[in-house]
């Protein structure tokens, strides 16, 4: 698979509507990172692990289906656990994290927090690729898992969402909601670590045309398990 940064095309990551707003301590969103290049080659690599060994499936949580439909990279979430194999889809080993990824985050992390060595450290290793369609959402949840408490990269290809991050303490206020759009950065760590989240609604036609997603959202969510 060609590498995100061997493309002599590519070209550096932060596209020109790059500019950190920190919207609770440790969370930063950074509109625009990813040009319109970058997004059509990521959902490109998105219907190739789409077409793997483990296609994306709904989780149930509380016997309840999600209205996303997830495939994993390096270790497989399940509610509430990570496994090597989807033992709850069809049993086969998720595709490995790839080294691109893990670059990109040390990246996303620098450019939010401003901080040239804040990516030195940072080595996630599982990647949760979300689709939405037109109705999905996702309810108010922490992202709790992980063992490690290292940040959460997200990254969002295709339509607009709306999406509200809270407090760590209570699904309820304070909170504050916010348009994600195609190309956009959100990193959440430290006192934010542990904030409830989710996404309320999608803004289906928002797609910029280019992008590789004619409908629907592309939301990667880099963690660090802490499973080693």
């Amino acid at each position: 698979m060609t590498s995100l940064f061997e493309l002599g095309d590519f070209g550096e990551v932060g596209g020109p509507e790059t500019g950190p707003r920190e919207v609770a301590p440790g969370a930063w969103h950074l509109p625009g990172w990813l040009t319109l290049a970058q997004q059509n080659w990521v959902a490109a690599r998105f219907s190739e692990w789409a077409s793997g060994p483990v296609p994306p499936a709904a989780a149930k949580v509380r016997g309840h289906e999600m209205s996303v439909k997830t495939v994993c990279l390096g270790w497989h979430w399940q509610p509430y656990r990570y496994t090597r194999d989807a033992t709850n889809v069809n049993g086969s080993r998720v595709l490995p994290f790839p080294e691109w990824m893990l670059q990109l985050g040390r990246r996303a992390l620098v450019a939010a927090t401003g901080d040239a060595h804040a990516g030195d450290a940072y080595t996630p290793d599982t990647a949760l690729v979300n689709f939405y369609d037109d109705a999905a959402h996702m309810g108010m949840h922490q992202d709790k898992d992980e063992r490690s408490l290292a940040p959460v990269v997200s990254l969002s290809v295709g339509d607009s969402c709306r999406f509200r991050f809270g407090n760590p303490d209570a699904r309820t206020k304070p909170y504050v909601d916010l348009t994600l759009a195609s190309g956009d950065l959100f990193v959440f760590g430290g006192a934010s670590r542990l904030a409830f989240h989710g996404v309320t609604r999608m803004l289906p036609g928002t797609a910029p045309e280019g992008c590789g997603l004619p409908s629907g959202r592309i939301n990667i969510t880099m963690r660090e398990t802490g499973l080693g």
